[in-house]
């Protein structure tokens, strides 16, 4: 009885590997999304915080160096949030394309498996039609004796 060895087992070894590897890709590109979600954020509170404190300059006795310097505080930090959300949108382009990689890889991986269950399905056949081969040969001899 000879042992199911199936022939393409190398290539299903690769992909479990790229599967592995996009995996990874695609968690790292979450985290880094995550990370420029966190600065964003960080910079809008910031922002908010310069737009009270102004408000509060405005509130109180004019203080117009003060003013002026809070409303260039502002501008700068608006500046810094429009590139964040770009940083952001950048690193969600990224998951996305990590997640189609990954999606594929997947695919592929359950193909590779498909076809050695397949393979696998047509070994248990011609091991049931090796086997019953054996035992009418060894029934006719028994019978020939």
């Amino acid at each position: 009885m000879k042992k199911f060895v199936y022939p393409m087992q190398s290539i299903l070894n690769l992909q479990y590997k790229i599967e592995d590897q996009q995996k990874a890709q695609f968690r790292e590109a979450n985290n880094k999304l995550q990370e420029e979600q966190e600065i964003l954020e960080r910079l809008i509170l910031q922002q908010n915080t310069y737009e009270n404190d102004l408000k509060e300059l405005m509130s109180g006795v004019l203080d117009i160096p003060g003013v002026r310097s809070k409303k260039h505080e502002i501008d700068v930090m608006k500046s810094r949030v429009r590139s964040q959300m770009f940083q952001v949108h950048m690193a969600e382009k990224n998951v996305e394309a990590a997640r189609i990689r990954l999606t594929q890889a997947m695919i592929d991986r359950k193909t590779q498996e498909r076809m050695k269950e397949k393979a696998f399905d047509v070994y248990k056949v011609e091991l049931a039609q090796e086997e019953s081969k054996e035992i009418d040969q060894l029934v006719s001899y028994k019978h020939s004796v």
